[in-house]
């Protein structure tokens, strides 16, 4: 746990429910404690993204509850101290308090309770007189675990969307759909089961990329539309018993309004608080980014192996020596970090799928370990993307002379001939020209079957590549 708690020696003294940390190296109470004590598995606290997102609810909660004080005991004062204590928090300043296990009770309690108690406790400094700030009765007001934390969960995956994945997918795709114009008369072979195809442009290759890119940020978004669906308000078990008519359509109106993400109230509180079935679909949708990117990161190394015994038909650029045996050796390096990113999120996914399937009744006790691994899967796709576009995707040149001799010595530019011989003939021109060693355009020649005058348009590949008949 070193680096964001100190470890709390519990051996020598009992838990009181009442003894809060309030000195100035120490904000967290007993519920805190004992989660530290408790869960020691992985060394990898909760993210942090989770937490400032249950931050932001807690301030907008107070603020919401003040307009219920009657109902909820939370008055201006408590609501103002609640505020500036998250102030606190979201600048960075106490992340050192909040260091539970990701691997702890299955419904998120244990790091709610945390944020409670630092809450509670840099809340207690601001306000001034006897009145005593409580992570439960104030902070945790009209609130559950239950609602609270998978509304977390949605908001730090949609934040980590709009910041991190959005903006290196576009850097990606701006990079890809770059190489396509700039390879736009570059012909090249085409190939289909790694076999010699009829010939394409290298534009047409680098465009279906990008294609895909865009297809990607299609799905995200119509998915985030169902992760903003939030079931804050639902408190326990979805019925929002203690908390107030409305106290949480205003918390939700007011984390929309100074986080930008577009939260709104789920339709039905208690399929959003059972089924966390948005943030499964979410998980989805990255896998099939991941699965993009890794047929892109893929084929690029392949179309630039070599440099002399591969295709060789691009270069990429040469960031750093590939061997510590071999002198020059130069490897695809972020093509191969995008493979492993790739493989991670593909991993996370599985994860996220069977933990989202293990809903009982009106919660899922898996939430802690689906908000790891989506919130992760987000980040590392959204950074892979943007290192690999602006530091590989852009920099990469083409070798127009092999492009182009590739594409003219393919047997597939037998392929126009179909509509003016038949592919049987056809078929047996290829043949003939494998076994005797010579060009389609000879063995045509010399079949006398397309006049000659014919022969170099119909075998023209700039305009095979056009897909011209």
């Amino acid at each position: 746990m070193a680096g964001f708690i100190k470890t709390v020696d519990m051996s020598d003294s009992p838990v009181h429910s009442a003894s809060f940390g309030t000195t100035s190296t120490e904000l967290i109470g007993p519920a805190t404690r004992l989660a530290l004590s408790n869960f020691a598995v992985s060394g990898r606290p909760m993210s942090m993204l989770v937490v400032r997102s249950l931050v932001v609810i807690k301030r907008a909660m107070a603020n919401a509850n003040a307009r219920f004080g009657d109902i909820t005991g939370i008055d201006e004062p408590i609501a103002t101290a609640i505020g500036l204590a998250v102030d606190d928090v979201l600048r960075g300043d106490w992340d050192h308090q909040f260091g539970i296990d990701t691997f702890q009770t299955g419904s998120g309690t244990s790091t709610n309770m945390n944020v409670n108690e630092v809450l509670a406790a840099l809340a207690q400094r601001k306000l001034a007189g006897s009145t005593r700030i409580h992570p439960n009765d104030h902070v945790n007001a009209s609130q559950s675990t239950n609602d609270v934390f998978p509304t977390a969960v949605r908001m730090a995956a949609l934040a980590e969307v709009r910041d991190v994945l959005m903006p290196g997918l576009d850097v990606l795709h701006d990079a890809l759909a770059n190489r396509a114009d700039q390879f736009a008369d570059v012909v090249k072979a085409g190939r289909t089961h790694l076999m010699d195809a009829s010939p394409i442009t290298l534009g047409q290759e680098f465009g279906g990329y990008a294609a895909q890119i865009v297809e990607a940020r299609e799905r995200i978004r119509e998915t985030c539309v169902r992760v903003a669906a939030v079931p804050l308000g639902g408190t326990a078990t979805g019925n929002g018993l203690n908390a107030p008519d409305g106290v949480a359509d205003i918390a939700i109106a007011e984390i929309a309004r100074t986080t930008g993400l577009a939260v709104y109230p789920a339709a039905d509180r208690f399929a959003s608080q059972a089924s966390p079935d948005a943030l499964v679909e979410l998980s989805g949708q990255l896998r099939v980014t991941a699965t993009a990117m890794f047929k892109i990161a893929n084929d690029l190394r392949l179309l630039a192996s070599g440099p002399n015994t591969g295709l060789a038909e691009i270069r990429l650029p040469e960031l750093q020596p590939g061997s510590s045996i071999m002198p020059g050796k130069v490897n695809p390096v972020l093509c191969e970090v995008v493979t492993q990113v790739a493989a991670q999120v593909i991993g996370n996914d599985a994860t996220i799928g069977f933990a989202g399937s293990q809903g009982t009744l009106e919660m899922n006790t898996y939430l802690p370990v689906i908000a790891d691994n989506l919130v992760a899967s987000i980040s590392l796709l959204g950074r892979a993307a943007a290192d690999f576009g602006a530091r590989c995707v852009l920099g990469i040149e083409a070798d127009r002379d092999r492009c182009r001799a590739y594409a003219e010595a393919s047997p597939a530019v037998a392929t126009a001939l179909n509509v003016l011989i038949g592919y049987d003939a056809a078929t047996n021109l290829v043949l003939r020209s494998r076994v005797e060693g010579r060009s389609i355009r000879d063995v045509l020649v010399d079949s006398g079957l397309v006049d000659e005058s014919e022969i170099d348009r119909v075998l023209d590949v700039d305009r095979l590549a056009r897909g011209s008949s």
